[in-house]
């Protein structure tokens, strides 16, 4: 099974569901993320989910056309995490899941007030992923 999940900048909520995909679901699901206009990996995703044990400083942001074809070929299924603004749209027969998140990036206040956003968006995720598994019958990986 291959899931994509993708927002425009493939730099936070994509970015986490990645790695909490990866944690939760584990080996037995091929899992990417992507975006339609990718820029860099956010700091403070990167903080949120060291809070939790899970690295992704060496995850990069790019697009669905970087990804592998033969990962591509196979997608069962494309998630997406847009809220505010316009999902990106991949061309693919992958089931089409949508769930929509504010962005937790660029709303202002102090470091701890966006790293809180950071954190609601992560634990959303997280718990979308668990219903998820459920529902598409998947085991959660021991962690």
């Amino acid at each position: 099974m291959n899931i994509l999940f993708m927002c425009v900048a493939n730099s936070a909520r994509s970015q986490m569901a990645e790695g909490l995909a990866k944690q939760i679901l584990g080996h037995q699901v091929t899992i990417e993320s992507a975006g339609s206009k990718p820029s860099a990996v956010n700091p403070f995703a990167i903080k949120a989910m060291q809070e939790i044990g899970i690295d992704i400083k060496s995850h990069r942001s790019k697009s669905f056309e970087q990804l592998n074809l033969g990962f591509l070929a196979g997608l069962t299924y494309v998630v997406t995490l847009c809220a505010e603004e316009v999902c990106p749209v991949l061309a693919s027969r992958a089931q089409k899941l949508h769930w929509p998140l504010p962005d937790p990036a660029g709303h202002g206040g102090d470091e701890e007030a966006q790293l809180e956003r950071f954190r609601q968006a992560r634990d959303a995720i997280a718990s979308k992923i668990r219903e998820f598994a459920k529902q598409a019958q998947i085991t959660i990986a021991a962690t």
